[in-house]
């Protein structure tokens, strides 16, 4: 059972929100926030499996309550959006979150998101990540040049980051690659340490952005 909190000021998301996951019999729904405080809140006292956030939130917005459940090991932050927020968007991609759908998409790719995000992967709708292409713009950071991040890696580590890319878990990419979780940890942790970035979420963001 999947253990989730719902967080959104707007109460017909979440009562929309609440009647698909209580549809669904491998889910749990355990609590409701409306702000990115009231989320890490629950997210302590709770810890679920996975924490539904809207991106923009009053107070603490869900960008800052993805660091903070992050930071704390205290979920899986997977992030509601629209296309209306830009200026959001860079900051999210640095949250930690496992990734962003739309408030509006269908009732089974909702359920299958944090399905994957609750196994450890990363997702991002299609229109997201096209979205999420056209709209950002990294700042100057002495990184490797724009879709040419990752030529620094090893032929394996490549296959690890698209796979990373494809949603999989750790313990996934080892069964499709036939080694130990250990072995994909340490390809994870030399990825980000080769290409500068932060979480697998932003391998997967760049891989599917080039």
């Amino acid at each position: 059972m999947i253990r989730v909190i719902i967080a959104d000021d707007d109460p017909i998301i979440v009562q929309g929100l609440s009647m698909i996951l209580s549809a669904s019999d491998g889910i749990e729904l355990l609590a409701k926030a409306s702000n990115g405080a009231e989320a890490v809140k629950l997210c302590r006292e709770l810890r679920p499996d996975v924490a539904l956030l809207d991106i923009r939130m009053p107070g603490a917005d869900g960008v800052e309550a993805a660091e903070a459940i992050t930071r704390d090991g205290l979920a899986a932050p997977l992030l509601l959006t629209t296309f209306d927020e830009p200026e959001l968007i860079n900051r999210a991609l640095k949250s930690g979150a496992r990734g962003y759908i739309l408030k509006n998409s269908p009732p089974e790719r909702i359920i299958s998101a944090i399905e994957t995000v609750a196994k450890g992967g990363a997702v991002f709708a299609p229109d997201v990540i096209d979205y999420i292409r056209s709209a950002i713009r990294e700042p100057d950071s002495g990184e490797a040049a724009e879709g040419n991040i990752f030529s620094c890696l090893t032929s394996r580590e490549k296959e690890v980051v698209g796979l990373i890319a494809e949603g999989l878990s750790n313990a996934e990419i080892a069964e499709r690659l036939f080694i130990s979780n250990g072995t994909v940890r340490n390809h994870v942790s030399t990825i980000l340490e080769k290409t500068g970035l932060e979480h697998r979420t932003q391998i997967a963001v760049r891989s599917l952005t080039g």
